[in-house]
């Protein structure tokens, strides 16, 4: 037998090894970087892409992209267009980055999976053992995990967003970042808390839709309740109608709610204002000290000593 014969059996015998095989290989791998590579630039075009379905009011592309075309969006109507573009946007893009590591990961497992078949390797216990795998690491990771489905979560339902107020139990304040496993907040003294979001019990949106804005002024037990009342209500409506900032921030009419609190030395007004989300606290503090400059240009008792008005009043009565 010759050096040719010899030659063509090895590579008969062969052939599978040396030539299918390395081309299945490879046509596997060449299918799944191209089809990551066409997901991905999906998924990206729908996250920072315009729907041609979705248009505003001037007949131009909305600000919001595909990919929350169908998702539920409680951003505020009356939050500025920047605001309310950036956070469609942080919105659009963590989603889409969650949805390209999906993708990633299930195509990596497929071609992995495809490749060991190609060879002749059983991958019936690698499925089982990548089950048991599997299951260990999300049992001892179980924190991570729940942080990590919740955020996703958090975003799908578009429960908060970035410059929201926002009261998550421990921590209350404007949101800052929101991120899939840990969203930061900002309380009123400047601290920065990072909320892991498995720990978030329930969520308090204080900017969303609107807000109400519960003013509470206390009177004297011998004054007048019904003037006092009267006298709250055209203040806070004339300092609604004389100011053009307070009036953008208002949504309705003041309403008198009556006698919160009787004291042994005082009794409570509650009046109540609707206003744009975030705006309440300013117009609490606007109209409460509108209402006290009201009450001592009308000689309502206030339960405090006369020589303390002026103070209150920033000086009305001098």
């Amino acid at each position: 037998m010759d050096v040719y014969t010899l030659a063509f059996e090895w590579t008969e015998t062969n052939r599978h090894w040396l030539i299918e095989v390395p081309i299945r290989i490879a046509a596997y791998i060449l299918v799944v970087l191209i089809a990551r590579y066409v997901l991905h630039r999906m998924i990206d075009r729908a996250a920072t892409g315009k729907s041609r379905k979705d248009r505003g009011d001037d007949g131009e592309p909305s600000k919001r992209p595909m990919l929350l075309r169908h998702l539920r969006d409680r951003t505020p109507s009356s939050a500025t267009g920047a605001r309310s573009a950036e956070r469609r946007q942080q919105r659009a893009q963590t989603i889409a980055s969650v949805m390209k590591s999906t993708v990633s990961i299930v195509l990596l497992v497929w071609v992995v999976l495809a490749i060991l078949n190609v060879v002749g390797v059983n991958i019936a216990p690698f499925i089982a053992s990548a089950g048991v795998v599997g299951l260990a690491i999300g049992f001892g990771a179980q924190n991570l995990v729940r942080d990590f489905v919740t955020g996703v979560f958090m975003l799908l339902e578009d429960q908060y967003g970035v410059g929201d107020i926002v009261d998550l139990g421990e921590a209350i304040g404007e949101v800052e970042t929101v991120g899939l496993r840990v969203t930061t907040v900002r309380d009123i003294d400047g601290t920065l808390w990072y909320v892991r979001n498995g720990e978030i019990a329930r969520v308090g949106n204080m900017s969303q839709d609107y807000a109400v804005a519960r003013i509470e002024v206390p009177v004297a037990l011998s004054a007048d309740v019904a003037h006092a009342e009267d006298v709250a209500v055209e203040a806070a409506a004339q300092a609604i109608e004389a100011d053009a900032t307070l009036a953008a921030k208002v949504l309705g009419e003041p309403e008198m709610l009556g006698v919160q609190e009787l004291l042994a030395d005082q009794v409570t007004l509650r009046m109540t204002v609707k206003t744009k989300p975030s705006a309440q606290w300013s117009v609490q503090r606007r109209l409460r000290r509108e209402i006290l400059k009201a009450y001592d240009q009308n000689g309502i008792e206030l339960p405090y000593p006369p020589s303390r008005i002026p103070t209150l009043v920033g000086g009305i009565g001098e």
